[in-house]
């Protein structure tokens, strides 16, 4: 459970810098929101594996 918490942290983390990279035109808007939507896939699937079959408490 620490090591999907841990990885769920760095996944938040990266959408950060991916916003921070789009900002300062270190990376175009199109592809910023490509990686930022597979993050937040990633995410999907690190909440569902925290909380195994039982339902999110949200």
């Amino acid at each position: 459970m620490l090591r999907l918490n841990d990885a769920e942290a760095e996944a938040a983390e990266s959408q950060v810098w991916l916003k921070f990279a789009v900002k300062c035109q270190y990376l175009d808007i199109e592809t910023g929101r490509k990686l930022y939507g597979q993050y937040n896939k990633v995410l999907g699937l690190i909440v569902i594996g925290n909380f195994g079959s039982e339902t999110p408490p949200f």
